[in-house]
């Protein structure tokens, strides 16, 4: 039997969260939501994020875009998605939410323009 504890981030209460791994039996307590032991039992099976940084720009008025992924990607994969984000340079004008990079290391996730660049 293992015993973790987190903090939940589902919705703006911020319970703390107690996760009892007994086998393939996982319980969760704490949680003032129904969203908290999904979060959880995500968490510690298979935890995502949505990737947020910035990609170059050429010929824009800023040297850098803001950029997200439309959707979470595994947590695992994030370094390597940073080593291909850091490679892309994008050319200006770019209208936000366009696609920069589509389907990211195969996880259905597309790179995403967080904001409008004009060029200079």
């Amino acid at each position: 039997m293992s015993v973790k504890s987190l903090t939940c981030i589902a919705c703006p209460v911020g319970c703390q969260l107690e996760v009892t791994i007994k086998g393939d039996d996982i319980t969760v307590t704490g949680n003032a939501c129904n969203r908290g032991p999904e979060y959880a039992v995500n968490e510690l099976t298979n935890p995502t994020r949505v990737l947020t940084t910035t990609v170059a720009v050429k010929d824009g008025f800023l040297n850098r875009l803001p950029v997200n992924t439309n959707i979470e990607i595994p947590k695992g994969l994030l370094f390597e998605a940073m080593e291909i984000i850091n490679k892309t340079m994008v050319q200006a004008p770019v209208k936000v939410r366009d696609v920069i990079i589509k389907d990211i290391l195969g996880t259905g996730a597309d790179v995403l323009a967080s904001r409008s660049m004009s060029k200079k």
